[in-house]
C-alpha cells in the first residue's frame, strides 16, 4: 500500500460509520493553533504519514520545526498546526498513533545503533512487523540507524530450521543459486555443523540463532570472511555490546518493530 492508503485506512478506522461526532459538536468556523510535543527524548519518525493524516482530513496546515531522523528534546515542540479546530481535533489521534509508533521504533534502534558504535556491527530489523505498517516501520529503523532485513518473501533467501524438514543446506543454496541466482542466500545455523555445511555450499550469509557470544566468536572465526556473519536470538541491550566484540557483521533485533515503546507525543492547544 502506498502511505495515502495507510494513512486512510488508518483514518477510516477512527472514524467510523458516522465520523468524528464529538468534533461535529464544535463550532464550524473555530480556528485553533496547536504544538506537536514530544514529553521525553527521542528519535523523530512519522512526520510523513502525520503530515498526510491532517492534509487528508483538510483544512489544516503543519509547519515542522524538526522532521524524520531529528533527535528530539522533551518538551520542545517539533511542529505547529493551525487551521479548522474540528479538523486539528479529528486528524490529531491518528497523527499522533504514527508519529509516536514510529519515533519509538527509531528511538530504540538508536540505542541499539549507538550501543555497537566504533565496532563495525550494524543493526538490523527482522519481518516482525505490524502488518500493513512494514515499510513505515522499516523506514523508522533506518532513521534510527538501523539497516533493513528482506522486506519481504521476495527478497532473498533465508533457509531455516524448518525448512530443513524439506530440503538440506546444500539443496536449498544450489537450487537457490540456479533459480534465482541474483538473490542473497543466508541459512540460518543452530550449530557448528549445519554452520560448515552453509560454508561448503556458498552461502552469502549465515544467521547465527541463539548462540552465546562466545560461541560466535568462534564461529566468526571458523567463517574468516567467507561470508557476512549475523546473529540474533537473545539480544539485547545488555548484550548486544558483546555480540558486536564477537565479531558479528549484522546483528537482527525482533524488539525493533515488534516490541519498542512508543515515543509520547501529544498535541498542545496554545
Amino acid at each position: 500500500m502506498t502511505l495515502a492508503e495507510v494513512v486512510a485506512a488508518a483514518l477510516a478506522e477512527d472514524l467510523g460509520p458516522l465520523g468524528d461526532i464529538t468534533a461535529a459538536l464544535l463550532p464550524s468556523r473555530a480556528t485553533a493553533e496547536a504544538f506537536l510535543v514530544p514529553r521525553t527524548d527521542g528519535v523523530l519518525a512519522g512526520c510523513t504519514a502525520a503530515r498526510e493524516a491532517f492534509r487528508q482530513i483538510g483544512d489544516t496546515s503543519v509547519k515542522w520545526s524538526a522532521w524524520d531522523g531529528d533527535n528530539v528534546v522533551g518538551g520542545t515542540s517539533v511542529a505547529l498546526v493551525t487551521g479548522r479546530l474540528a479538523s486539528i481535533l479529528t486528524a490529531e489521534r491518528t497523527a499522533l498513533n504514527f508519529l509516536c509508533h514510529l519515533s519509538g521504533i527509531a528511538t530504540l534502534t538508536r540505542r541499539y545503533v549507538d550501543a555497537v558504535a566504533g565496532t563495525g556491527a550494524r543493526i538490523r530489523d527482522t519481518r516482525k512487523t505490524t502488518p500493513g505498517l512494514r515499510t513505515l516501520e522499516k523506514a523508522a529503523v533506518r532513521l534510527g540507524g538501523g539497516v533493513n532485513h528482506r522486506g519481504n518473501l521476495s527478497d532473498g533467501v533465508l533457509v531455516k530450521d524448518n525448512h530443513l524438514a524439506g530440503v538440506t543446506i546444500t539443496e536449498a543454496v544450489s537450487e537457490s543459486r540456479r533459480l534465482w541466482p541474483g538473490r542473497m542466500v543466508q541459512v540460518e545455523c543452530d550449530n557448528v555443523d549445519q554452520l560448515e555445511q552453509a560454508l561448503s555450499a556458498g552461502a552469502d550469509l549465515v544467521l547465527l540463532d541463539n548462540m552465546s557470544p562466545d560461541d560466535v566468536a568462534s564461529c566468526v572465526k571458523l567463517v574468516d570472511g567467507r561470508c557476512l556473519v549475523e546473529v540474533s536470538g537473545g539480544v539485547n541491550l545488555d548484550t548486544v555490546a558483546a555480540y558486536a566484540a564477537a565479531g558479528a557483521d549484522l546483528i537482527a533485533i525482533g524488539a525493533l518493530t515488534h516490541s519498542a515503546p512508543v515515543l509520547d507525543i501529544g498535541l498542545d492547544l496554545c
